[in-house]
């Protein structure tokens, strides 16, 4: 059993119907008082806990916390299910996968869901074993995003990578050394691939994209942090887009 303690992360997975257990409750505050309404008003189950049974669970509790046995929100839909039902909706031209390759940092891969969540994404993909696995940290990063991007992990990302080639989407990797983000047309299928904080993209997945991308810099430093990367790639595709 997980638990998600932050008061978006309860809300929104609350809000998006998803399957819950208990919410528990120990000296609730005005905010926490709300989300038990919200609660009730779905029919899910309100439990008196002490709290030292809530500090147990987390350190940063603030009185309630709720119990979930998929924090992450992996998809119902298979893998191979999304890619058959691409051409169902006929009035979808511009699809969105977000490829995660090895993000470490439960932080920086909530902040990308809610990126993720606000750009309209239909898809993130990772590796089934990827190491940013500490779920509430990921559910509070998202601000609770985390309960309405649908998310799929794969045992093998290249291989997933051929799979949405044949599917009609272009591979974009970003990486500082790319091209300029702006010069490329953004339209249609795209998957854009995200690699680890420290050492990017991996070498088999950097060698099916098919093109490298970058945003433009007048800063000092070398790079932005990945989920700030995400945030800026995700407009620019959506800006296209809409323009």
């Amino acid at each position: 059993m997980a638990y998600l303690t932050g008061f978006h992360a309860i809300e929104e997975r609350i809000r998006a119907d998803r399957e819950t257990g208990a919410l528990l409750v120990a000296k609730a505050g005005p905010r926490a008082q709300e989300i038990v309404r919200l609660a009730m008003g779905k029919n899910i189950r309100i439990s008196k806990v002490g709290t030292h049974d809530l500090d147990r669970i987390s350190n940063d509790h603030r009185g309630i916390a709720l119990e979930v046995h998929d924090p992450e929100n992996l998809s119902e839909l298979s893998f191979e299910s999304f890619l058959e039902n691409l051409d169902g909706d006929k009035n979808k031209k511009n699809w969105t996968v977000v490829i995660l390759d090895e993000i470490t940092d439960p932080h920086n891969y909530g902040a990308i869901i809610r990126s993720c969540d606000q750009f309209g994404v239909d898809l993130v993909i990772t590796r089934n074993k990827r190491t940013a696995k500490h779920s509430d940290v990921v559910a509070k990063s998202s601000a609770g995003a985390i309960a309405w991007v649908p998310c799929l992990e794969v045992p093998n990302l290249p291989r997933a990578v051929e799979d949405l080639k044949q599917a009609g989407f272009w591979i974009y990797g970003a990486d500082m050394a790319g091209q300029s983000l702006y010069t490329r047309d953004m339209q249609g299928r795209c998957a854009l691939i995200l690699g680890s904080e420290g050492a990017g993209i991996s070498r088999l997945l950097r060698e099916n994209c098919d093109a490298l991308v970058a945003i433009p810099s007048l800063g000092h430093i070398d790079s932005l942090n990945v989920s700030v990367a995400a945030g800026v790639m995700l407009y620019e595709l959506v800006r296209q887009r809409l323009a």
